[in-house]
């Protein structure tokens, strides 16, 4: 028998192995297509007389996607076409998700620093005329502390009890009733819970206008993004961790309390400041119950207060330049005071997190 060597090439239908490395475009190639059709689109928008701004960004959104997938199909493939096309639509949400909030953060910045200083935080409008400078936001700031912490206090640990129910003891038609009832809340909108709170607390109670009645009208609003936000994290623990601690012979109740909750405290003090958030910038539910005020209340349980949105759509009402300087300042600190609540909510949540034993 002979040691021939056979030709793979010679066999018939057997056609030389094209590369393995495809021709690729060059790394610089989605900037240069976005500034192509920045400029596409600016001439458009100017050719065809087109006011908005916005009408010229879209256009150039829409260009940078069909450039790349155009230019990708001829250079790269239709397999690698697709993948860019996927990236641009990504690309092209996102500018459109961060481009107006870039915009409305700068826009209250620059309209709201004209008269933010340490007078306008720490005097209020008692005195002072509406259509002259002056005065400033600290009865509101007042207002709109007590008022959250009060609906904080009422509204997060009857949510955080109602979701360790639902999660750990919920069964049959009382969970499911529930369940059905924090959804239907979930989307009630704000004036129907300030009338609520109205009818029975003020109406057919005969009680007065308050700081607190506006708190139980947020509480409302915040208890089932609580219950909602509590549930998703408490379901994210491991059933190893419970069916560990109970085959040690650990109560269920300290299970949750122990093991549960602490391993999840991280994701509900996230939910809860998500939930303020959510409520500090209400301003329905205060207008029908806290009446707003121009001096200083400390009582959240007598009298009527002010809020940083009442105070904000109190001065735009107005409706001259010294109150709008006042309603775009009172935004930005409102801004600032959601902001911080995130940033306090992040270090909490840091430190109370589970720490891996090394």
């Amino acid at each position: 028998m002979s040691n021939a060597v056979i030709d793979k090439s010679a066999v018939a239908g057997d056609a030389p192995r094209p590369g393995l490395k495809q021709p690729r475009l060059p790394k610089w190639t989605p900037i240069g297509l976005a500034l192509i059709s920045v400029g596409l689109g600016c001439g458009i928008g100017v050719a065809g007389d087109l006011s908005s701004k916005t009408q010229w960004g879209l256009i150039a959104a829409l260009l940078f996607v069909l450039i790349s997938f155009t230019l990708t199909t001829k250079v790269e493939g239709s397999r690698q076409a697709k993948d860019k096309l996927a990236t641009s639509l990504i690309w092209v949400c996102f500018l459109l998700a961060v481009i107006p909030l870039v915009s409305l953060i700068w826009e209250t910045v620059d309209r709201g620093r004209t008269v933010l200083d340490g007078y306008f935080l720490g005097h209020s409008m008692e005195g002072v005329q509406t259509i002259l400078p002056g005065g400033g936001v600290y009865h509101a700031i007042i207002g709109t502390l007590e008022q959250v912490g009060i609906a904080t206090a009422i509204a997060a640990p009857i949510g955080l009890l109602t979701a360790v129910y639902l999660v750990e003891y919920g069964r049959g038609k009382l969970a499911k009733a529930v369940t059905f009832f924090v959804d239907v809340m979930t989307g009630v909108p704000s004036i129907v819970a300030g009338l609520f709170i109205l009818t029975f607390w003020i109406i057919i109670l005969d009680f007065d206008y308050s700081g607190f009645a506006g708190a139980m009208a947020l509480a409302i609003l915040m208890m089932p993004i609580v219950v909602r936000s509590t549930e998703e994290m408490l379901k994210l623990v491991p059933n190893e961790l419970r069916e560990a601690s109970l085959a040690l012979g650990v109560p269920k109740w300290r299970t949750i309390l122990k093991v549960v909750l602490p391993t999840a405290i991280g994701g509900i003090i996230t939910g809860v400041m998500l939930a303020v958030a959510r409520i500090a910038g209400e301003s329905a539910p205060i207008m029908l119950l806290v009446f707003g005020a121009t001096g200083i209340n400390n009582n959240p349980f007598d009298g009527a207060q002010s809020s940083l949105p009442y105070y904000v759509y109190e001065q735009w009402q107005l409706g001259n330049d010294a109150s709008y300087n006042r309603a775009w300042a009172a935004a930005l600190v409102l801004i600032a005071f959601v902001m911080i609540l995130n940033l306090l909510a992040r270090g909490i949540a840091r430190w109370k997190a589970p720490k891996s034993g090394r």
